[in-house]
């Protein structure tokens, strides 16, 4: 067994280990990563030639966390790992985009890229090791790859940036950004920060940069020592130089013209574009189709290319006619739909998002139960695609990855304008209704519209736009694209969206595709992506300026309580009674938690009558009771010597016989009172050994005139009693 390690140091002292040779070594490659407690392995297979027909990198990376990891038990019936959880596949995605641009672009075998945590101390995160796991575990195997690569996160905690933060010193950040990257360029970003600067994101990601670049340097001297500099030979393209030729020269003047048109209809310049390449296709027989056909259509997917880009960087003319820093035409509407408790449509060109909101209790909350993360979330925002909003024929099967993905963008681009003591639960739901470029940029304006027309009252409004890059390799001329359409996503270089309010960013996520990217150029884009976003805020505040001064009428109302901690089990009562009573009395819903110390209360109802019938009884619940006060009692029961009443909640005192009226009652059937009889008392005496409580009611009535109370002798002062018979 050749076992090899290499240690990787943090800049704060840290180390990291990456063995490799002792476990997992029937995998192409394989590496267990360490850094303090924390171990992950990653492992990649790779078959050895493609499907016939693909050409497309067909990757998949798979994170996984065993519970075991930091010693607990999964949740649920079964007690075992089940589907990933929406952290995994966060951090999945992560790695994938980091790795996937950087494989041969005639590389098409299936390539797997497992990364498991096997263990945990609650201190490290083990997210932002895991693509410097799969990249070492690419790096000591066989397979062609361009990195190697690494990820690390950023924080700027008391305006210092901190590489790869604890969970401990992730709560203090104001800025939160993973960054991957090779030795030479920046390849995927993605964070959230409360209103940074353009300029302090540049900076952090310089200085992720420099992290990244040793852990590179590590990895490649742990390929020499491993031996795996040299990779496996493959063969998963035939071309035809000679096929490639014709479709360009019959091609490209045509594609360059329609490229340059300036349609702004997406389904009309894909019909034209399509026409080209069948007009190509119709000097060939079928059984030579049979034979070219795929070859004709990747040929032609990069003449289609070719042309648009050339149109942009030589005439600096977009697909739909836009100059590179125009934003496409915006119309929105607030409170369009009137069942939900706010809504809000918004169109940008051809990208629509129909978004709703719901306010919710304490009870809505979503409930964590991630290896290392337990806890709630109060803010909740979901995105959905259905194929119909691309003009596809095909079912909807679920979310999936990228849903989840895009939804995340957009909640890390809201969620910190909410008020900390923002009391309700709060549901965004962004259904994508039309796109064509950046809907999670359209659900975070649409998200900003809904909130608030629901009367969230959001700190400040926010934007945000997702902007493109044309550069080829070897020319200094580029084009930095606002607003980007679908097609110019995907035949460009770069995707970065960019979200945030008028005093600075709340979220990012850029994804590269080319190398040599300078920080000139994002700079660039940056400030442009500025200048969108301040375009998009105008055309939100002049729909909305701010959020509504009330509710809507079917939203919950929310009213919170702070009471000592002492009082939190009398509110709750024995098995939850109290509680239960005053929700059945009131129709209010209650809830209660300790928070740093004190009981935290809130009360929801649909009427304020509920809530302030709700408040009255918990006031009188954590009241202390005070002699000489005057309550208004339940009769709960009724004993030979008196009654038993509750004048206050779960506090009972003993109303005598005696003290309920200034007439003389011999039995309590001629008292007239019965149990459930509400009735005014005071309370006139309490025990201080015992803490019982003395109640009267006579006191509360007028004393019938003339009336003396009746002395009562003590037993040992009366007269003998009378002897009978033989005595």
């Amino acid at each position: 067994m050749n076992v090899v390690t290499k240690n990787v140091a943090l800049p704060d002292g840290r180390v990291i280990t990456i063995e490799t040779g002792k476990l997992a070594k029937q995998a192409d490659g394989s590496v267990m990563l360490r850094l303090g407690n924390t171990m992950l392995l990653a492992t990649v297979c790779a078959a050895k030639d493609a499907v016939p027909g693909t050409d497309f990198m067909p990757l998949q990376v798979e994170y996984k966390e065993k519970y075991a990891s930091f010693g607990r038990f999964p949740g649920g019936f079964t007690k075992r790992e089940g589907k990933a959880s929406d952290y995994e596949i966060l951090t999945c995605r992560l790695v994938d985009r980091a790795l996937r641009p950087l494989f041969p672009d005639n590389y098409h075998a299936e390539v797997y890229v497992n990364i498991v945590l096997f263990s945990a101390d609650g201190v490290d995160m083990p997210d932002a090791l895991a693509g410097l796991a799969a990249s070492a575990a690419l790096a000591v195997s066989d397979i062609p790859f361009g990195g190697p690569i690494s990820e690390v996160r950023v924080a700027r905690i008391g305006g210092e940036f901190v590489v790869n933060p604890t969970f401990a010193q992730l709560e203090e950040a104001d800025m939160d950004i993973m960054v991957a990257a090779t030795y030479d360029n920046i390849m995927m970003v993605e964070g959230e920060m409360k209103e940074v600067s353009e300029s302090d994101l540049l900076e952090a990601m310089k200085v992720a940069h420099e992290a990244i670049k040793v852990h590179c340097k590590a990895q490649m001297e742990l390929m020499e020592e491993v031996g795996s500099t040299v990779k496996r030979e493959y063969c998963h393209e035939v071309n035809d130089e000679e096929l490639r030729a014709q479709v360009h020269e019959a091609c490209y003047a045509k594609a360059y013209a329609v490229a340059a048109s300036g349609n702004n209809d997406k389904h009309g310049r894909g019909e034209a574009f399509e026409a080209i390449k069948e007009e190509f296709k119709a000097q060939f027989t079928e059984e030579e189709l049979e034979e070219k056909g795929a070859l004709i259509d990747r040929y032609y997917h990069d003449v289609e290319k070719e042309a648009m880009r050339r149109c942009i960087l030589d005439e600096g003319k977009r697909l739909d006619g836009r100059k590179t820093t125009e934003i496409r035409p915006i119309w929105c509407e607030a409170g369009y739909l009137p069942g939900p408790h706010g809504s809000a449509v918004f169109t940008r060109g051809e990208t629509q998002s129909l978004t709703t909101v719901t306010l919710g209790t304490k009870r809505d909350e979503k409930i964590i139960d991630d290896v290392m993360n337990q806890g709630t979330e109060r803010f909740l925002l979901h995105y959905n695609f259905p194929p119909f909003s691309t003009g596809e024929a095909r079912p909807q099967r679920g979310v999936g990855r990228r849903e989840i993905g895009h939804g995340n963008l957009a909640c890390r681009a809201l969620k910190n304008m909410i008020p900390a003591d923002y009391p309700y639960c709060v549901r965004v739901v962004s259904d994508i209704l039309e796109s064509n470029g950046s809907s999670s940029m359209a659900t975070v304006c649409a998200g900003t519209l809904a909130l608030m027309d629901a009367g969230v009252k959001i700190k400040k409004p926010v934007s945000g736009i997702a902007m493109g890059l044309i550069k080829n390799a070897g020319e200094e001329k580029y084009a930095v694209l606002s607003d980007i359409l679908g097609d110019e996503d995907h035949l460009g270089d770069m995707d970065f969206k960019v979200t945030g309010t008028v005093d600075g960013i709340t979220a990012t996520q850029m994804d590269i595709k080319v190398d040599g990217l300078s920080y000139e150029i994002l700079e660039k884009a940056l400030n442009q992506a500025r200048e969108g976003r301040m375009h998009i805020l105008g055309k939100i505040t002049e729909c909305i300026a701010e959020p509504r001064a009330e509710l809507k009428p079917h939203a919950p109302r929310i009213e919170t309580m702070r009471i000592p901690k002492e009082f939190i089990g009398a509110v709750i009562g024995p098995g939850g009674k109290i509680i239960q009573g005053m929700q059945e009395e009131t129709g209010a819903t209650i809830s209660i938690e300790e928070v740093d110390g004190e009981g935290i209360i809130e009360i929801a109802a649909n009427n304020g009558n509920s809530i302030n019938e709700a408040i009255a009884k918990i006031r009188a619940i954590v009241a202390i009771p005070e002699a000489g006060e005057i309550y208004e009692g339940t009769v709960r029961s009724v004993m030979p010597y008196g009654a038993f009443v509750e004048f206050m909640p779960g506090k009972d005192g003993l109303l005598h016989i005696s003290e309920i009226d200034w007439k003389r009652f011999e039995t309590m059937e001629e008292t007239g009172i019965n149990e459930g009889d509400k009735i005014q008392v005071k309370l006139v005496e309490i025990d201080p050994k015992t803490g019982k409580f003395k109640l009267s009611r006579k006191v509360l009535l007028e004393k019938p005139e003339g009336y003396e109370e009746r002395e009562r002798r003590p037993r040992r002062e009366r007269e003998p009693r009378r002897p009978r018979g033989n005595e």
